[in-house]
């Protein structure tokens, strides 16, 4: 990849997945507040608002972070299969992805009663609380991977490495 491609790649990369991190932190904030708030009116606007961010940021960004990701692991040095931190971030950004989507059905199933029936489920916040939470927490170790890029070759890129 031509220097100003990688450039542009990896602002591309940066970007959504610093985005995704910062969506889930206002997820998670409105989470925490409409469970300490406790008031009917709250949760029930809080569904409705978490299914806008949930659909309209974190998922885009997610898919984008994740797309940007391979992009830039296939034209870089790095490779896709070639590094155990490259591996494992493609594999944590996948899961957080695949079970941002599931969980989406329920934010979506919730804000629709919501906005159908005017009121809202309370106790079901509190998975939503930890779907963020942890998700908040593999995006903070996928960012650590990225930054700190442990050592350690694959047996396919040892491969690659010797010939």
């Amino acid at each position: 990849m031509k220097p100003g491609l990688r450039k542009f790649a990896l602002t591309a990369h940066i970007t959504s997945s610093v985005g995704w991190f910062g969506a889930v932190v206002g997820f998670l904030v409105l989470v925490v507040a409409t469970l300490t708030e406790g008031d009917a009116k709250a949760v029930h606007a809080a569904w409705i608002a978490m299914e806008l961010i949930g659909w309209y940021a974190i998922v885009p960004l997610a898919i984008l972070s994740l797309l940007t990701g391979l992009v830039m692991s296939l034209g870089t040095k790095w490779g896709l299969l070639k590094h155990y931190w490259v591996l494992f971030k493609l594999l944590l950004t996948v899961l957080a992805t695949t079970v941002l989507l599931l969980n989406m059905q329920t934010v979506s199933f919730q804000a629709n009663v919501a906005k159908e029936t005017g009121s809202a489920e309370f106790d079901v916040l509190w998975s939503e609380l930890l779907h963020a939470g942890v998700g908040l927490l593999v995006l903070f170790v996928i960012i650590i991977l990225s930054v700190y890029k442990p050592r350690g070759m694959t047996p396919f890129g040892q491969r690659k490495e010797r010939g």
